[in-house]
């Protein structure tokens, strides 16, 4: 077994040393023969082997070359070259460990039928027959937008009668009611000539394309033309048609139109997937709009993932256009192709019109999974807060301290426990403060903690990854104190603080503390104000509860003759002290009998 580990180790060493330092791209084969990865290069030789010549934190990528039994390479002439090859051996062979174009739903397109009478429609499936397709449209009502203009503006037959030119001469065909109602134009039967209805398709073509420009030039020369020559019914039916374009151009129009043939990209990520949003701008208008996913494979970058992005969608759109805006730097070269960073102006105006797509496309995945798999949202939530505060371990487990008193009577304090981003009410503690006299706060703290963690540990039991105090630096300080100081434990301790509207404002840690920027309105702010809602509830809960059985022990309980089973019945017959004391000697002897009923009265009358 070792000897078969050398030898193919040192044939793997014998591709690599050979490779040439052009550009190409690679592929790696398992011992079965399957591609399992699939990668460009600007240098092949450099670039293959940083995998045989370094150690790789990344799991999976360890895995990777562990699998790797036989390279094989092509060399181009270009890095453009390489993308694209490696775009389109990607898909053909779906290599295990490369990134997966996760296109789960089918959009539709809208296709310009190849026949002597083309025909136009939206559909979802791809023939290749010669037939034009241009989408596919992600956001179906700009498709269906598009396609009503060209109803109002052209009589394109709907029907699907096979139109050849010999079976209209055979007059083999009869006009229907969409000829009737003006739709259409009867080609059918040679009332409309081929020539004429080719034209009205290569304006079609270029409204879908975007160009409308081109198209409300040609109505305007055509209009006048009509009404130099008094034939104003004429011009005034072009006028329309104008006007229907001039409107939908309106409605569309983003930037000035000087912005012509210009693609935007954009890109979000998470830990494993990648989002990327494509725009194609034509005369100042979006004709294209789409946004898709990848599913990582072995944790790559940004830049990468953006890369393959621009090169499946220009290549899925048949995009030529000389410039794309991106939103940061990459390595990455294309024939007579200007990449723009832009920091102002319309074209930044393009860049945060896709950022803000992309990201929402990103929100509406994530909502749609956690609708299948709730769990998925808390996961989020603490991973989250671990970014947030660069924790080492996600706070599975957390744990947040309240203080309840009045002018430092019935001293209270509360701990309420979230697991998984979610009450454990089973978990919650009530502590009636032993220690400390008067209204101290930061004591009464110190002692809950103390006590807490002190037996958890005794008792070997779970210790919370965050440990929240319901209030500022001084709160925290003395968590800490204990936490540190006394018990020696390392938990990440974090402080939330309110506004004078008693709302929760700001989330605080480390130490000194710092105050960590939580956005208002987002679910992570809500967890953390429900935290901080839940503790003070639980805590005020407690208090109220034995500030009352205070007040009821301090009027019945230094009676003679009252103990614990006397003072229930009373209170249960009775349901307070005051009806007691306005309850007749018989009434309270009918209780608890005449002898304690006597010591009663006396008391409470006193």
């Amino acid at each position: 077994m070792e000897k078969e580990e050398i030898t193919t180790n040192d044939y793997l060493k014998g591709i690599v040393l050979n490779l040439p330092d052009s550009p190409g791209i690679y592929q790696y084969l398992n011992d079965e023969g399957t591609i399992i990865y699939v990668g460009k290069a600007k240098n092949l030789r450099r670039r293959v082997s940083s995998y045989f010549n370094r150690d790789h934190p990344n799991g999976k990528t360890r895995v990777l070359v562990s699998k790797i039994a036989d390279i094989r390479y092509i060399v181009v002439k270009t890095e453009e070259d390489a993308l694209l090859l490696e775009n389109n051996l990607i898909k053909q062979y779906k290599p295990r460990y490369n990134v997966m174009l996760k296109d789960d739903k089918t959009y539709p397109s809208i296709c310009i039928s190849n026949e002597y009478f083309p025909r136009i429609f939206k559909t979802r499936k791809i023939i290749r027959n010669g037939s034009l397709y241009y989408g596919p449209y992600s956001h179906v009502p700009s498709m269906h937008a598009v396609l009503e203009l060209i109803k109002k503006l052209y009589p394109i037959r709907t029907c699907k009668l096979n139109l050849t030119p010999e079976n209209i001469r055979a007059g083999k065909f009869n006009v229907c009611l969409e000829y009737h109602i003006k739709n259409c134009k009867g080609p059918c039967i040679g009332l409309q000539t081929h020539e004429e209805y080719m034209r009205n398709i290569g304006e079609i073509k270029d409204i879908i394309k975007g160009d409308t420009q081109i198209v409300s030039d040609l109505l305007m020369q055509e209009m006048k033309a009509l009404a130099a020559e008094m034939r104003f019914e004429e011009a005034q039916k072009i006028k329309e048609k104008y006007d229907l374009i001039e409107s939908y151009r309106s409605k569309s129009e983003v930037v000035n139109s000087i912005i012509h043939n210009v693609d935007v990209f954009s890109i979000e990520t998470e830990e494993n997937s990648a989002y990327i949003n494509y725009l194609h701008i034509t005369n100042g208008c979006i004709n294209q709009a789409f946004t898709f996913e990848y599913k990582k494979r072995l944790n790559e970058t940004r830049e990468e993932l953006l890369q393959l992005g621009i090169i499946e969608m220009r290549e899925r759109y048949q995009s030529t256009s000389s410039e794309i805006i991106i939103p940061f730097e990459l390595d990455m070269e294309m024939n007579n192709v200007t990449f723009t960073i832009p920091q102002r102006g319309e074209k930044k105006h393009l860049l945060d019109l896709s950022i803000m797509n992309v990201k929402q496309y990103k929100v509406d995945r994530l909502k749609q999974a956690e609708k299948l798999n709730p769990e998925q949202r808390s996961v989020r939530l603490m991973k989250e807060i671990q970014e947030q505060l660069h924790m080492k371990k996600m706070p599975n487990h957390i744990e947040c301290f309240d203080n309840s008193n009045i002018q430092g009577s019935d001293a209270v304090a509360a701990c309420v426990v979230f697991k998984t981003a979610k009450p454990s009410k089973k978990d919650y503690r009530k502590y009636i403060i032993k220690t400390v006299t008067g209204p101290d706060d930061y004591a009464s703290m110190k002692e809950v903690v103390r006590r807490r963690y002190s037996r958890i540990v005794e008792e070997c039991g779970t210790l919370p990854d965050l440990i929240i105090t319901d209030g500022g630096k001084g709160q925290m300080e003395v968590v800490r104190e204990v936490i540190e100081d006394e018990l020696h434990l390392d938990i990440p301790i974090a402080g939330l603080a309110k506004d004078r509207k008693h709302r929760t404002s700001e989330l605080l840690y480390g130490f000194p503390p710092l105050t960590i920027g939580i956005k208002q309105g987002t679910p992570l702010f809500h967890l953390l104000e429900n935290i901080q809602n839940e503790v003070h509830r639980f805590a005020i809960t407690f208090h109220r509860d034995k500030r009352s059985k205070t007040q009821v022990a301090s009027a019945l309980d230094n009676i003679k003759g009252i103990g614990g089973k006397r003072k229930t019945a009373l209170l249960k017959a009775f349901k307070s002290v005051n009806r007691i004391k306005q309850a007749s000697l018989e009434e309270i002897a009918a209780v608890v009998g005449e002898a304690v009923a006597k010591n009663i009265k006396e008391s409470l009358t006193e």
